[in-house]
């Protein structure tokens, strides 16, 4: 993971909403519904790549738990602890955005700039 440089305009509060975005996904979509916060390029671009992320966390998640599951014979539970570790990448990029840094997620960053959503 590589970091852009960081922008000058960058406040307290903007990185406060970054960082929140990343473990608890809900508040990146609202960052991305109120005009005052979509409208920062800071925001915006970590609010979407939060979103990415935790749509690839999710999916991982089912397809490995679906894994795990035929392993163990449906052992229950396996799919939640999975989800509780998998939560913990959420963090990293929730600290570098508390950061300031405009973090650089392989694979997700260039998906998410190439589709347009984010500059």
């Amino acid at each position: 993971m590589s970091q852009a440089p960081m922008s000058t305009d960058v406040t307290s509060d903007d990185k406060l909403w970054a960082a929140l975005g990343y473990p608890i996904w809900p508040i990146a979509i609202v960052m991305l519904l109120m005009d005052e916060k979509k409208n920062r390029p800071f925001i915006k671009y970590h609010a979407v790549q939060s979103l990415a992320l935790n749509v690839v966390l999710i999916i991982a998640t089912f397809i490995l738990g679906c894994i795990l599951a035929a392993i163990t014979f449906f052992l229950a539970g396996s799919g939640g602890l999975l989800a509780g570790v998998l939560w913990f990448v959420t963090l990293w990029p929730a600290i570098e955005a508390y950061n300031g840094k405009f973090l650089e997620i392989p694979m997700i960053t260039n998906f998410i700039k190439n589709q347009g959503w984010v500059s």
